[in-house]
């Protein structure tokens, strides 16, 4: 009862063809790859986006000092 043999999964294949055609299913799995496809390309420029900008501050930093100095603001609630 708890898994279901390959005669299962054929029937439920066949029932889901029947229903939605294999055109309509080659569509959505076009779509889907589309979908997919966009999501590593836009992850493949972001990755050269922050690369490039992390080269670009390293670039204007070198050869830069900066000299800061912190205060602390002085509580005038007490």
């Amino acid at each position: 009862m708890g898994s279901f043999s390959i005669w299962h999964w054929l029937i439920v294949l066949v029932i889901v063809l029947l229903v939605f055609g294999t055109k309509k299913l080659r569509n959505i799995g076009q779509d889907l790859g589309g979908a997919v496809k966009g999501f590593k390309d836009g992850m493949k420029e972001g990755d050269a986006a922050a690369g490039d900008a992390g080269a670009q501050q390293k670039l204007a930093d070198d050869g830069k000092t900066i000299d800061a100095e912190a205060r602390e603001k002085a509580d005038k609630s007490a």
